[in-house]
């Protein structure tokens, strides 16, 4: 396939490692200074861009008929202006919080587990994420959508960070050098502690999802989540 990648940092640098050895092309590179975008050169594209720009570059691709995946966290204000603009272009989107195969097996152990817990009262759940000092949003979106999974099985309504009241869930967000990503939940009662953890040793693991994810929607209409991806 001839991939393009919005947002060519870390990310986007390991995401072309990733595609290239799995056989693709890399067609474009476009970052902030790009001022002509080729949509015609594209078969799919991958945006792990800056919040302010992801709307922008997903409306772009969706426009044009260019299938686009992003995993650019930050900007979920405009997610539903994105899904409706895919379903009127009779587009295709997928966004994900997190791309890693295993993260997205995580989430669905912690919506089977909050499921689980709904009715254990004693316990009170809390979460912690943490990552490399070069995140610039949080909590994470990974831990976002994990708050998410609990709400949806549990009387909690809420999350926040850093302290909560009895039904948000309280998220700690810490910033430490060279951390790929670490996200624990914890069900604490004054018996005992049930903790489940994902640790990511590299992102190459979310570059190969976002890749996995690219070859998936080729050819495909609709809004997608990794659940389709991976037949969750």
């Amino acid at each position: 396939m001839k991939i393009a990648l919005f947002g060519y940092g870390r990310m986007g640098k390991m995401i072309a490692q990733s595609a290239l050895e799995r056989g693709h092309s890399i067609v474009a590179k476009v970052d902030i200074d790009t001022k002509d975008i080729d949509f015609s050169s594209m078969d799919v594209a991958i945006d792990f861009s800056m919040p302010n720009a992801a709307y922008g570059n997903i409306a772009g691709c969706i426009e044009n008929g260019v299938p686009v995946i992003s995993g650019t966290t930050g900007w979920l204000q405009d997610y539903d202006k994105a899904v409706n603009l895919c379903l009127e272009k009779k587009g295709a989107f997928i966004y994900a919080s997190n791309f890693s195969l295993g993260v997205n097996v995580f989430f669905e152990l912690n919506s089977h587990l909050a499921e689980m817990m709904k009715n254990l009262k004693q316990y009170r759940v809390s979460m912690e994420e943490i990552h490399h000092t070069q995140k610039l949003d949080a909590p994470s979106g990974t831990a976002i959508t994990l708050a998410e999974g609990i709400i949806e099985h549990t009387d909690y309504t809420n999350w926040k960070l850093n302290g909560a009241s009895e039904n948000e869930i309280p998220i700690v967000s810490k910033r430490i050098d060279q951390v790929p990503g670490t996200h624990t939940i914890n069900y604490d009662s004054t018996i005992d502690n049930i903790a489940l953890k994902h640790t990511a040793h590299n992102r190459e693991g979310f570059a190969l999802g976002a890749v996995v994810a690219a070859e998936w929607i080729h050819g495909k209409v609709g809004v997608f989540t990794m659940k389709d991806v991976l037949g969750l």
